[in-house]
């Protein structure tokens, strides 16, 4: 059995830690203590499901994945859940405004991070986005990286989130394989783009070609999601 050596040896991440020996736990449990992340809404039922739901589809879809941009990829347990399943996947990029998630992702990433950062979070504006793409990232030591990525995917699950959606979508383009997600869950604040169906949806985010399109009930929202090339 593992020793737990942080900061509290009674919680339930470091008790899963102990008893089944996956790294995940040790990091989300490092991630809390180093960070003070609060993975209540990360980890709700509504989350994960949603994120099972895309990896379910893109795996019956045989969709190989290439180099993935996660937009407003938050604390990366997308990226960790898609890179724990057998999709072809080379490399993850994980991307939010927000400066304090960047380091919670790789944390909870850190495994796929320590292999060549085939997992690697950035904070940055996906407004800014340009295809291809230079930017600075973050070593764990403070010091910056220029990094220079073309994505073969580009994946959005809040795109409730997103403002002035219309334009950040439009400046995909238009060979990649785009995988969005929305809700109707207008509750809260920062959710200031929600779609009421699937059709509104699908009119946000014009597609060339349609792989998937479909809609997850949830406890407290229906989750909407559209698989294709833009």
């Amino acid at each position: 059995m593992h020793k737990i050596n942080w900061q509290d040896d009674n919680d339930i991440f470091g008790r899963m830690y102990e008893l089944t020996g996956n790294e995940l736990f040790k990091n989300i449990r490092n991630a809390v203590d180093h960070y003070d992340a609060d993975f209540n809404d990360a980890l709700s039922w509504g989350q994960l499901k949603s994120k099972r739901w895309l990896i379910d589809q893109v795996q019956q879809l045989d969709l190989k994945l290439g180099t993935v941009f996660v937009c407003a990829g938050w604390y990366g347990t997308l990226g960790y859940m898609l890179l724990d399943s057998n999709i072809e996947i080379e490399k993850i990029r994980s991307f939010d405004i927000d400066p304090h998630c960047a380091p919670i992702a790789d944390t909870v990433n850190r495994h796929w991070v320590k292999q060549d950062w085939r997992f690697k979070a950035t904070t940055l504006d996906i407004h800014e986005f340009q295809y291809p793409m230079s930017f600075k990232t973050t070593k764990f030591d403070g010091s910056e990286v220029e990094m220079w990525e073309q994505p073969n995917t580009v994946i959005n699950t809040s795109c409730e989130h997103i403002d002035n959606f219309t334009k950040w979508y439009n400046q995909i383009p238009t060979d990649k394989l785009c995988i969005m997600q929305t809700s109707n869950w207008k509750d809260i604040a920062d959710h200031i783009n929600c779609s009421d169906s699937l059709e509104q949806f699908a009119s946000q985010t014009p597609m060339s070609r349609v792989l998937f399109q479909g809609e997850l009930k949830t406890p407290k929202y229906t989750r909407f999601m559209r698989i294709g090339y833009r």
